[in-house]
This record gives structure tokens, C-alpha cells and sequence, in this order.
């Protein structure tokens, strides 16, 4: 009779939460100054005009305007163009 007692639920039934990353506003689509364009982890795309970065690589508008993506030397770059 090979039991384990006083043990309660099961221990190996936790995963940790969702980080709700990736891209919140697509190209073409309107931003205004604060909003947030992307959350990432590293430098997946990087910033051009009117974006700037986080300190947890979030990239976000700082000013209103056309969110705007691009390639440019091997990099994918997101910029906002006033409107």
C-alpha cells in the first residue's frame, strides 16, 4: 500500500500568468501621445519618430498621430507620423 499522506492537492498544478505581450496598435491605425504601441521582451522591433522605449522595451507614442512600420538595414522599425 504505497500512499502519501497528508499531502492536500496535487503540487505540480501552478503555470504563471500571461505577460499580455505583442503588438496593440497596427500600422495605419491612430495613436495618441502615451498610448502604447507595443510590449515586448528585448528589442524585437525598435523605435523611430515619435516613439520612445521603456525600460521593459515597451514602445510608446509620444506624440498624436498614424502609427507607421517599417524595415530599414535589417531592423523593423515603428515610427508615428502626425496626421
Amino acid at each position: 500500500m504505497a500512499h502519501t499522506k497528508a499531502q492536500g492537492s496535487v503540487k505540480g498544478n501552478r503555470d504563471s500568468r500571461a505577460k499580455r505581450l505583442g503588438v496593440k496598435l497596427y500600422d495605419g491605425q491612430k495613436v495618441a501621445k502615451g498610448n502604447i504601441i507595443m510590449r515586448q521582451k528585448g528589442t524585437k522591433l525598435f523605435k523611430g519618430a515619435g516613439v520612445s522605449m521603456g525600460n521593459d522595451f515597451t514602445l510608446f507614442a509620444v506624440e498624436d498621430g498614424i502609427v507607421n512600420f517599417k524595415n530599414s538595414r535589417g531592423r523593423k522599425i515603428i515610427s508615428v507620423v502626425s496626421s
